[in-house]
């Protein structure tokens, strides 16, 4: 059973956001036209930006899963 105090870890919620945010800043950057690339001086922002996004989300989940946070204990609640 998972423990309920990981639920609420500021980790994960922070990693989901990025990782979610990520894949639709990274489709963005996919579909860019050129249009979109001329505005942005031949540089997909979107595409980068979104790998870095998806690289920090990544990076936050990771954390949350190698380093679980310990149970309170019985007497500091």
């Amino acid at each position: 059973m998972k423990a309920k105090h990981r639920l609420f870890d500021l980790r994960l919620i922070i990693g989901a956001l990025f990782a979610v945010y990520g894949v639709i800043v990274t489709g963005a950057g996919i579909a860019a036209s050129d249009a979109d690339l001329e505005k942005a001086q031949g540089i997909n922002i979107n595409l980068w930006t979104g790998l870095g996004m998806l690289a920090l989300g990544a990076f936050f989940l990771l954390w949350f899963r190698l380093r679980p946070a310990a149970p309170p204990e019985a007497g500091e609640r």
